[in-house]
């Protein structure tokens, strides 16, 4: 297994806020699986940032969530 980091942004179709971060996980060595990826990041970071900066009055759902990676390599920290 691999550690990669990525940077990226997401967008919500309602809520005016960027995010902008970064993002480590593991998997096989070999090419970045970019669905999977945008997946996870969807799930594990975007959905609760959204969720937080909505304060529960909008209905945060994934389908909503757009993610574009920015640029991903190895990471070795």
């Amino acid at each position: 297994m691999t550690t990669y980091i990525a940077r990226f942004c997401a967008f919500h179709k309602r809520i005016p806020l960027e995010q902008t971060s970064i993002f480590t996980w593991k998997q096989e060595s070999g090419e970045i699986d970019a669905e999977m990826l945008t997946g996870k990041i969807k799930r594990e970071s975007s959905l609760h940032f959204y969720r937080l900066a909505s304060d529960d009055v909008i209905p945060i759902d994934l389908e909503d969530i757009t993610i574009e990676i920015l640029n991903t390599e190895p990471f070795c920290g």
